[in-house]
């Protein structure tokens, strides 16, 4: 049981750092290159920040047991929206615009929607995997497109020079992909040995450790002032989750499912992303923030209760 207390302890580290090494890295290179802000923002930056969910969920696919990934990919989006967001704003209020989140805001609620359907048979197929695969890359796409239209430049720290940017983007996805690795050895062992679901585990323990990335984005965002781009990248990291990440654990290996636990998480997914819709002046409170804490509070009470495996 310790060496999987010290996996699990060494792979959120290396998740948090790693992350943090390809964020500034990918962005750095993006700025040598010349590519609009705006897609690094919405684009890379989401991304990198799921890259530790994206390891896991491919890691536990592979090993044959991708309710782990599955439960990380929901359990991350309450997560980011829920926790992150939601301790963000006990910091203070949270003024945004409305209507360049328009689009991201019905990407992460209509994500868990089409998952839920596709769920409806008790199976994401690899079929299915292939839908949310299609739908991610059209959603990409037009992001892609508004970004690069709008120009827009959003303000994120990155290496300067390309040569340390290649190389901190390398180490850090490394870094991620071990932090992977071991989240997944320590999770699920400490999970078995509490009597947790393949699944639970996921939603809770994994979920955690995987949005460290989300976490550090959107607290150093708020420091320098440019509170859009932590809530731009959790947005867009649950879209990352909820489509691409899904879409890959599912089209590796099929992912049954034998209980109510996988909709009851994207229910609270869909309801948390509601939470975060700011009022039409785009201003987000601290009585939302503490709204937030409380749906995930509650979020974790239920996975905990129905969670006696399966």
């Amino acid at each position: 049981m310790l060496d999987s207390v010290f996996s699990l302890l060494g792979g959120l580290v290396l998740a948090g750092v790693g992350g943090e090494f390809f964020v500034r890295g990918v962005v750095g290179i993006a700025r040598w290159a010349r590519v609009p802000a705006g897609i690094v923002a919405v684009s890379v930056a989401a991304f990198a920040t799921s890259s530790p969910e994206l390891s896991v969920s491919v890691s536990s696919a592979l090993a044959g047991n991708p309710s782990i990934g599955l439960g990380d990919a929901i359990g991350s989006n309450v997560v980011n929206i829920a926790f992150i967001l939601g301790a963000a704003l006990l910091l203070g209020d949270l003024k945004v615009d409305r209507g360049t989140l328009r689009r991201d805001l019905a990407a992460a609620i209509g994500a868990p929607v089409l998952t839920g359907l596709l769920l409806l048979d008790g199976e994401l197929s690899r079929l299915d995997g292939a839908v949310l695969l299609v739908v991610f890359v059209a959603w990409l796409t037009f992001v892609v497109i508004d970004a690069w239209r709008e120009r827009s430049a959003v303000g994120i720290l990155g290496e300067q020079r390309h040569g340390l940017a290649l190389l901190t983007s390398v180490v850090g996805l490394a870094m991620l992909v071990l932090a992977g690795r071991l989240i997944v050895t320590g999770a699920s062992a400490i999970g078995e040995a509490a009597g947790l679901s393949p699944f639970v585990v996921g939603t809770t323990i994994v979920a955690i450790g995987t949005s460290v990335p989300e976490l550090a984005t959107t607290v150093i965002s708020r420091w320098r002032g440019h509170e859009e781009v932590g809530l731009g990248t959790v947005l867009g990291s649950n879209v990352f989750n909820g489509l691409f990440i899904v879409g890959v654990a599912a089209s590796i290996h099929p992912i049954a499912v034998g209980d109510l636990g996988p909709q009851l998480g994207l229910a609270f997914g869909v309801a948390t992303v509601l939470l975060a819709v700011p009022t039409s002046t785009g201003l987000l409170t601290r009585w939302r923030g503490v709204a937030l804490l409380l749906s995930y509070a509650a979020f974790l009470g239920v996975q905990l209760w129905q969670g006696g495996g399966h």
